[in-house]
């Protein structure tokens, strides 16, 4: 049977709905593996929400699911690439300075899979949140994504008015 929860997931904490299908023992505060629009993340779930019936989708993209409850394997590879970001920040902020983009690097993640490396900058969507990814993937940092925040939280892309870049499809400009 299909639930629905809220997860919230990634170092600048975003909030999502996530479909759970035939995984039993769910409830709040648990660790679960998820798929989001950016891979394989750790989230915690926050609070089960009614499904109305079986076509009931209201708006949660099908990719958006929780995949398992963490495994103590999951947790050891969450805190090892936390302690690998760590080391990595001052390489990043200083390639940011080399590459001279007038960011500020806030925080990176990898997703569980590896698959992607997520740069926070303090910036809203400009030229130059453009340029790192640019950067990064010309210099041989494959499945980078520039994710700008703000005091807010995160800075959303703009709804498309025809056209745009063609950068990523999960909220930032990937390469």
């Amino acid at each position: 049977m299909q639930s629905k929860w809220l997860v919230r997931y990634g170092v600048i904490p975003e909030i999502a709905r996530f479909w759970a299908n035939d995984l039993d023992g769910l409830e709040r505060d648990l660790r679960v593996v998820i798929h989001s629009p950016r891979g394989l993340e750790i989230g915690t779930l926050l609070q089960k929400i009614p499904v109305k019936s079986a076509s009931d989708t209201d708006e949660t993209p099908p990719e958006m699911e929780i995949v398992r409850p963490a495994s103590a394997s999951d947790e050891t590879t969450d805190r090892e690439m936390r302690e690998e970001c760590q080391v990595g920040y001052g390489e990043w902020w200083s390639r940011i300075r080399d590459w001279q983009l007038e960011l500020e690097l806030v925080d990176l993640e990898w997703t569980l899979d590896r698959q992607k490396l997520i740069l926070y900058v303090l910036t809203g969507r400009g030229p130059d949140t453009t340029k790192l990814a640019l950067f990064a993937a010309t210099a041989g940092y494959a499945s980078v994504e520039v994710q700008p925040v703000s005091k807010d939280g995160l800075v959303p892309m703009p709804a498309p008015e025809g056209g745009g870049c063609g950068c990523g499809d999960g909220g930032g400009c990937s390469t």
